[in-house]
């Protein structure tokens, strides 16, 4: 914790005070800047708010979605705000011209300027934490982004080698040994020392989120994890030593436990999280819960192993219907209230 964190703590009366949460508006063609418009008065309830992002799109969201809060420029993250009828807002003025629905550079280049700054701000101590609305990856390659998502720009402006996502949806947690690449990659990625490094940050993550003694269940990679060899070797030879390792470092660890499985215990509360060895392993059963009947997405996506706390929405850009009005702030709503309930536990 930083000395202006400790003192802003001490001001507003010790760890019970609400926590700042930066909010990045996201791809400006998409539906960030309406979500969180929507998600406003439900947000305060759980912490103090400054949106980074572009004065003309939030004022667009707020025109659609019919709604009179005040949009309130502000100078610094100082300003953030808990009045639900008036959003602050970080206005880095990048946006020409409002579209919605289209893969633009500019917006891409707009999208990655907002998390910089959200991260210049965590790492200040200037915000407690920081909340993202989804990016266009299409749009942020034609920027120049090097990395797939937000995952890996993070990690490279922390600093920090040792990172994984996290997803919750409900009673069901998952982390992933490996995300954005082709399966074949996937396959490979699973390693002794990947697998490891993934079930510490997994046990770190949920320690942060409240729980002191945390279940951890990690997946197999070939069905029924491998069944003894006879379908394949990567379970035995690379997962269960991991494992084991583990254990022996104090974590409560079972696996590698056939896939099929797994997050239905898991879900069921036996475990409090299932290491995953790649990213459809994980984000199948997720979604399968996250997804209403009436269209609505929920769940959150959390970033760990950083130095700062990251959450965000588990949806993307949506632009069949950016623009409209009628996106779901279920999930915004979530990663807010996750993002302040980790930065009380790591007080």
């Amino acid at each position: 914790m930083s000395n202006e964190q400790r003192a802003r703590r001490e001001e507003q009366g010790g760890s019970t005070r609400r926590p700042v949460v930066g909010i990045t508006m996201g791809d400006p063609g998409g539906i960030g800047a309406e979500v969180i418009v929507a998600a406003y008065p439900d947000l305060v309830e759980h912490a103090r708010i400054v949106v980074i992002g572009d004065s003309e799109v939030l004022t667009t969201a707020v025109e659609s979605r019919e709604t009179d809060v005040e949009i309130r420029p502000v100078a610094s993250a100082a300003a953030a705000s808990a009045d639900p009828e008036a959003i602050a807002l970080l206005d880095l003025d990048n946006v020409s011209e409002l579209v919605h629905g289209e893969v633009r550079e500019e917006y891409g280049r707009a999208s990655l300027e907002y998390v910089e700054r959200a991260i210049e701000l965590a790492q200040e101590g200037a915000i407690d934490a920081i909340a993202t609305a989804p990016i266009n990856k299409g749009a942020t390659r034609l920027a120049g982004a090097e990395h797939a998502g937000h995952t890996g720009l993070l990690a490279e402006r922390t600093g920090v080698s040792e990172y994984s996502m996290m997803l919750i949806e409900g009673p069901l947690r998952v982390t992933h040994v490996s995300t954005h690449v082709p399966l074949r990659e996937a396959i490979d990625r699973v390693t002794t020392d990947r697998v490891a490094s993934t079930i510490d940050v997994t046990d770190g993550a949920l320690r942060d989120l409240g729980l002191e003694n945390p279940t951890v269940a990690v997946a197999g990679l070939n069905p029924h994890a491998g069944e003894d060899g006879l379908l394949g070797s990567e379970d035995a030879g690379e997962i269960a030593p991991a494992v084991e390792n583990a254990r022996k470092g104090g974590i409560d660890v079972e696996g590698p436990i056939s896939p099929d499985t797994v997050y239905v215990r898991a879900a069921g509360g036996e475990f409090d999280c299932v290491v995953s060895m790649y990213h459809d392993q994980g984000h199948i059963p997720i979604k399968t819960l996250g997804f209403g009947e009436d269209g609505t997405v929920s769940g959150v996506n959390v970033t760990i192993g950083l130095p700062i706390i990251r959450t965000s929405v588990d949806h993307g850009t949506a632009f069949d219907i950016a623009g409209e009005g009628v996106a779901s702030p279920r999930s915004m709503i979530d990663a807010v209230r996750v993002a302040a309930q980790a930065t009380r536990s790591r007080s």
